[in-house]
Parts: C-alpha cells; sequence; structure tokens
C-alpha cells in the first residue's frame, strides 16, 4: 500500500456535498483549485498529481487528473498569483517522474523458517515463496480549446463578478467557494478557469486526462491550497518538485507534517522531465501530506529551500538465508550433531590407552 502511495505521488479530491435549493449539487476542492460539476450532474477526482517546476522567476504547474461520475461537462478553477499561459502537458512525465524516484530495493535476510518456507510450505524451491509484496469585474485575459479543456485566464476584482461570470457561462459557483476566493482578490490574483468536456458530444468525464499546464512568473515557489478547505473529507497532497534546490513548505498549513519520500539530483533529465526542467542539473524532491481536517487548512503552501541532503526511501524484501541454494539453518541443523559426532570421535581416538599387568611405580 505504502509503495503505491510513493509511485504515484497523488491528491485524494474530497467531495462537497453542498445543498442548492432542492438538488444536491456536489462540487470537489482539490490542492490547487476547485472541481464544479453541472447543477445536476456528479463528478470524482480518484487521484490529482502535480509536477512544480520553479527556477527562482517563474512556475510551471503539471496536473493530471483521474476521474469517474456521470458528469459530461465540469468546471476547475485555479488562482495563480500572475498572468498565466496555459498548454497541454506530457502524458508521460509523471510516469518518468516515478521511476526517477523509486525506492531502493535490498534484501533482508532471516535464518528460521517462517511461514511460507519449507518446510511450512511444500510449494519451496519453485520461487513463489520468494517473491516481493509491489461579467462586471471580471476581465477574460484568453479562450483556448486544448483537447478535452475549454480554458478561459481571468481576473476579478471581485468575488461575487467571478460567480456570474461563471453561472453566465453554464457553470455552478457555490456561495462557500465564493467567499474562499476572497484572499486572492485581495491580493490582485488571477485564475484559471477550465471547462473539462469530452470530445465526444454527450459523453461523460471518465478516466485519466491529460494533462495541463499553467505557468506563470513568481517569485517564490507557492502551491494554492486555501480553496481545499472547503472539502468535507479527508484529503492528501503529493506533489513533485523541480528546482535548484531541495524544496520544502515552510508550515503545514493545518494538515500533518509534510512528509519527503525523495530528494536528490538529476544530473541529466531527459524526455519529458527535460521538457519541464530544461537539460542543466535539478534536484527533485517528491513530498506527500495529509489533511484529516480540511477545514483547519488557512493559507497557500510557500515552499522554501532547505540543506540539499539527498534521500531515498528503501524498500526490504524479506529472504530466507540460504548457502548454495539450501538452507542455512538446515545446514545447522544437519552439521552440528555431524561436528559433535566427529568430535566425540577424534577425542576417543586420542584418549591415552592402558597396557595390561603393568603398573606404574613411585
Amino acid at each position: 500500500m505504502r509503495g503505491t502511495q510513493r509511485n504515484i505521488l497523488t491528491i485524494v479530491i474530497a467531495l462537497l456535498a453542498l445543498q442548492l435549493g432542492s438538488l444536491v449539487a456536489p462540487a470537489y476542492a482539490c490542492g490547487c483549485g476547485a472541481m464544479i460539476p453541472d447543477r445536476s450532474e456528479r463528478i470524482g477526482v480518484d487521484r490529482e498529481e502535480s509536477a512544480v517546476r520553479w527556477d527562482g522567476r517563474a512556475e510551471t504547474v503539471v496536473m493530471r487528473f483521474h476521474v469517474h461520475g456521470n458528469a459530461r461537462r465540469a468546471a476547475w478553477i485555479m488562482p495563480v498569483p500572475g498572468r498565466a499561459d496555459v498548454t497541454l502537458g506530457d502524458p508521460a512525465l509523471f510516469d518518468e517522474l516515478d521511476r526517477l524516484a523509486e525506492p531502493e530495493q535490498r534484501d533482508r535476510h532471516y535464518f528460521w523458517p517462517r511461514e511460507g518456507d519449507w518446510p511450512f510450505d511444500a510449494t519451496y524451491g519453485d520461487g513463489a515463496a520468494a517473491a516481493p509484496p509491489t461579467a462586471g469585474g471580471v476581465g477574460v485575459v484568453g479562450r483556448e480549446r486544448l483537447g478535452p479543456f475549454d480554458v478561459a485566464r481571468l481576473t476579478a476584482t471581485d468575488p461575487e463578478a467571478l460567480g456570474d461570470w461563471l453561472h453566465a457561462n453554464g457553470f455552478e459557483l457555490p456561495e462557500r467557494l465564493t467567499g474562499a476566493l476572497r484572499p486572492y482578490v485581495d491580493r490582485k490574483w488571477e485564475y484559471v478557469a477550465v471547462r473539462l468536456a469530452p470530445q465526444e458530444k454527450g459523453a461523460a468525464l471518465y478516466g485519466e486526462l491529460t494533462p495541463l499546464r499553467i505557468g506563470f512568473a513568481s517569485p517564490e515557489l507557492v502551491y494554492p491550497m486555501r480553496l481545499s478547505r472547503l472539502a468535507q473529507t479527508p484529503q492528501t497532497l503529493g506533489l513533485y518538485v523541480l528546482a535548484e534546490h531541495r524544496m520544502e513548505p515552510r508550515s503545514p498549513i493545518g494538515g500533518d507534517r509534510p512528509e519527503v519520500t525523495f530528494a536528490g539530483r538529476i544530473e541529466r533529465p531527459e524526455g519529458a522531465v527535460a521538457g519541464l526542467a530544461g537539460d542543466a542539473p535539478v534536484r527533485l524532491t517528491v513530498l506527500e501530506q495529509h489533511f484529516p481536517h480540511p477545514g483547519r487548512i488557512d493559507d497557500d503552501h510557500h515552499l522554501r529551500a532547505v540543506a540539499d541532503t539527498p534521500y531515498r526511501e528503501v524498500e526490504y524484501t524479506d529472504r530466507l538465508l540460504t548457502l548454495g541454494g539450501v538452507p542455512a539453518w538446515l545446514l545447522t541443523v544437519v552439521a552440528v550433531p555431524l561436528l559433535v559426532a566427529l568430535l566425540f570421535v577424534r577425542v576417543k581416538r586420542h584418549r591415552p590407552r592402558r597396557v595390561p599387568g603393568i603398573r606404574s611405580t613411585a
């Protein structure tokens, strides 16, 4: 289970069950925005993966969603501190990052047989036992169609106006989310509003969506999290961070202490990783964090450089100690009595013999 959590550096999205008149129109908070289906439809996000690249001046966030439900359309909103550039991401990116950060595999031997080993399991020797465990106030900066995404880049001076714009364009914005946007409006942030719509007319959103890549200028590494406080169930945040130094959050912002599962230098980025970080050496930090009570989230994640201490998790596979393919314990069981017998024979052979009829005299 833990290995699954590492290979997939993920964010589990929580359902926001909101009562809108006589209909329940659930919205979903996620680590960087809000997923909003149409009023009578439902959408769930099993996992959100985010890779973040920061070079000290600009930040790029690449996200991949795994969704299910009956929604044919949905809106997703992400606040950003500056003017955003939005394109499609490389689907191979996350698999490549997983390979770079995969745990080190080591064997750990034990002496006495356990359940599953011979003679407790007749299958010993066939390899089975040795297998390892695996509107007004809103400005539209731009709008474009990118694969399954209809992307609008927006500015807003009033969260209510932002809600009106979304409603006028076919999306429902829950009132609680309107209030949660206030800190971003006060700081004059901008917004990326995304309409998720299958390219096949009438089809429901389902499965793994093409990654979305959002870039913007930022003098600090920040990952928007405030909107996740609206979630009703626990959430998990997972981030791959590519920067000059090892990067960690300044504070837990209301969740459990963030955990580093990998930190190391990538000497020669290749493939999709080079497409995001460039081909110069870069440090990768993989972070996981659990939010048992999302309502306690009180800020965005602000990440800072720390000591470039490398770290890689180790996964142990327990194996029975063998010598020449034979269990060491079995050799011991056989060898000890044999050695005792040989020692007895040797002692007996070297014991002085007495000659009959000869007595020693003083």
